[in-house]
C-alpha cells in the first residue's frame, strides 16, 4: 500500500504542477462550522424568547384593557328617578308636613298641651276638625307612599335581572366591580323606600295618637266648663203683680 501511495503521489504531482496558479482547493473547517451553527441556534433562541416576551406583553395589555372596560349596562338613572319619585311623594304630605317648624307651630296651636278655660265651643269644634283632617290626610299620604314603593318593585326586578346578567358576562374586574356597585345601590334604594314607608306610617300613627290625646284634653276642658257653673242659684225678691 505504501508503494501504491507513493506511485499515486508521484502521478498526482505533475498534474498539480500543470494546473493554473489561480485554481485552489476548498477546505472544510468542521470546528468553524459547528461554532457557526451554535451561534445561529443561540440567535434563534434569543429571537424566540423576545417573540414570547412580546406575546406575553400583548396578552397582559389585552387583559388590562378588559379589566378597565366599563360596564355597558347601567341602572343609576333609573335608581335616581325612583328615589326622586319617593321624595316627591313625601314632599306632598298634607297638613302637618315633615318639618320641625310645621310640627312646632301645629302643636302650639292645634295640639296645645292644655286647653284654655273657658274655650268657646266653636273654637273647640274647629280645632277638633283640623286634628281629624290631619290624621286622615296622614293615612292617605302613607298609602300613597306605599303605593309608590310597590310600583317600584317591577322596575327593581328588571334591574336585578339585568345586573346579574351583566355580572355573569363581565369581561374584566372593572365590569364585575361596577355591577356589584350597582347592585349595592339598588339595595340602598330599597332601604330608602322602606325608610320612606316607615316614616309615612309612623307619621300617620303619631297624628292619630295626637288627635286622641287632644280629644281627651278637650273632653276634660268641656267637663270643667260644664261643672264650672259659678256660685249657683242666689235667691232674690221678685214682684209678681203691679
Amino acid at each position: 500500500m505504501k508503494a501504491v501511495f507513493i506511485i499515486g503521489a508521484g502521478l498526482l504531482l505533475p498534474v498539480l504542477a500543470g494546473r493554473p496558479a489561480r485554481a485552489q482547493w476548498a477546505v472544510y473547517d468542521g470546528a468553524n462550522h459547528v461554532e457557526n451553527v451554535l451561534i445561529a441556534a443561540r440567535e434563534l433562541q434569543q429571537v424566540n424568547q423576545e417573540a414570547q416576551s412580546l406575546l406575553n406583553e400583548a396578552t397582559m395589555l389585552a387583559n388590562q384593557a378588559r379589566n378597565l372596560a366599563s360596564l355597558p349596562y347601567s341602572t343609576l338613572a333609573t335608581l335616581e328617578q325612583s328615589i326622586a319619585q319617593t321624595q316627591q311623594l313625601l314632599g306632598q304630605a298634607q297638613g302637618m308636613t315633615y318639618s320641625t317648624t310645621s310640627i312646632d307651630q301645629a302643636f302650639s296651636g292645634t295640639y296645645p298641651a292644655a286647653l284654655a278655660s273657658p274655650t268657646s265651643a266653636s273654637q273647640m269644634q274647629g280645632d277638633a276638625q283640623t286634628r281629624w283632617q290631619n290624621a286622615r290626610a296622614a293615612y292617605q299620604d302613607s298609602l300613597r307612599v306605599q303605593a309608590g314603593v310597590v310600583g317600584n318593585l317591577d322596575g327593581t326586578r328588571d334591574q336585578v335581572t339585568g345586573l346579574v346578567s351583566s355580572s355573569q358576562s363581565a369581561e374584566g374586574a372593572l365590569q364585575a366591580q361596577q355591577s356589584g356597585n350597582q347592585l349595592a345601590a339598588l339595595q340602598t334604594r330599597q332601604l330608602a323606600d322602606l325608610t320612606a314607608t316607615s316614616a309615612a306610617m309612623a307619621r300617620a300613627q303619631a297624628l292619630e295618637g295626637a288627635r286622641q290625646v287632644e280629644a281627651e284634653e278637650q273632653a276634660r276642658a268641656q267637663l270643667t266648663n260644664f261643672l264650672n257653673y259659678g256660685t249657683g242659684y242666689q235667691p232674690g225678691s221678685a214682684q209678681m203683680f203691679h
